[in-house]
This record gives structure tokens, C-alpha cells and sequence, in this order.
């Protein structure tokens, strides 16, 4: 089953980036990240299972009155996404990635992977992927950042180096 948002309003245009939450966990987060990806004109994917319903009213609140508008879709597992986004350049974003984001070069249409708030990624994706994975630096008193706060990080990052909107 999937389910989706909004679509585009022009139907020849195709999103900025794709931005994939891979089971996410809270649902503020997951409507902060949404309304980040309506600002930039990415699309975000969900892939499940989920740690929270859709239709919970956290989700709504944080995306606030833009999360109908918001571009998304909700696939039931990994292998469900890979046959729908195809061969997109795809980065992964974990504490442990090989290279900072200010290290990759981003590029339109690329798809960004963040894991779940609890859980991250998992281990067999990122050794499948080292080559592709990437960190937000920080001392390392600090465990981890805030799912919605690395997103926003890493998707402005990316716009800046296309120039911006």
C-alpha cells in the first residue's frame, strides 16, 4: 500500500530533492521535515513501518496548516522505494558517515536517506554505501542532533550549492 500527498502543481516540473525518512519515529519530526521539503520544492518519502499513524495530529501540528500541500509519498519497505526512485544518486546521512556534507556535491534531483530518530540507519545500508554516506560534524560529547534540525541542515546545504531557489 502506498499512500501519498499533494502533487506537484506542474506536472512536468520534478521535485528539487527527495528527501527519505527510512522508519521514522516521531511525528513532529517527520511534519518539520515535511514543511522544510514544501519551502524547498523536494518531495518526501516515508518508508515504513512507521512509528506513528499519518493522520496523527502531532504530524499535522508541526507541518501546520502546509501539510496538504506538502509533496510526499509512504511506501511499505526499502525495496518498494528503490523500484520507484530508480537510479537517483542517493546520499546517506548518518553520525558515522565518511564525509562531512560540505564534502558532497549535491545535484538536482538527488535523493537524501535519513534513518529513524531511535535507530538511524541500518548498519548493512551504510557499509553497503560508505562511499555515499555523510555527517553533520560535532563534538562528540554530543550523541546525535535532532532528525528535523540534520534535515534542514543537509537540504540547505544542498540548495546552497545549486545556487539556491
Amino acid at each position: 500500500m502506498s499512500e501519498t500527498g499533494s502533487e506537484p502543481t506542474d506536472s512536468t516540473s520534478s521535485p528539487l530533492f527527495h528527501v527519505v525518512l527510512h522508519q521514522p519515529d516521531i511525528p513532529q519530526n517527520t511534519g518539520n521535515i515535511g514543511r522544510t521539503c514544501l519551502a524547498i520544492g523536494a518531495k518526501l518519502w516515508l518508508v515504513r513501518p512507521l512509528g506513528f499513524r499519518l493522520d496523527a495530529k502531532h504530524l499535522r501540528r508541526a507541518g501546520m496548516d502546509y501539510w496538504p500541500q506538502v509533496e510526499w509519498e509512504a511506501v511499505e519497505n526499502w525495496n518498494v522505494l528503490m523500484e520507484r526512485l530508480g537510479d537517483r544518486p542517493m546520499w546517506f546521512l548518518s553520525r558515522s558517515g565518511r564525509r562531512t556534507v560540505w564534502e558532497a556535491s549535491f545535484a538536482r534531483g538527488d535523493v537524501l536517506v535519513l534513518g529513524s530518530e531511535s535507530r538511524g540507519l541500518p548498519a548493512a545500508m551504510l557499509e553497503a554505501q560508505s562511499a555515499r554516506t555523510l555527517k553533520l560534524p560535532m563534538h562528540p560529547e554530543v550523541r546525535s542532533l535532532n532528525l528535523a534540525s540534520t534535515a534542514t541542515a543537509v537540504v540547505y546545504e544542498a540548495v546552497r550549492q545549486l545556487g539556491g531557489l
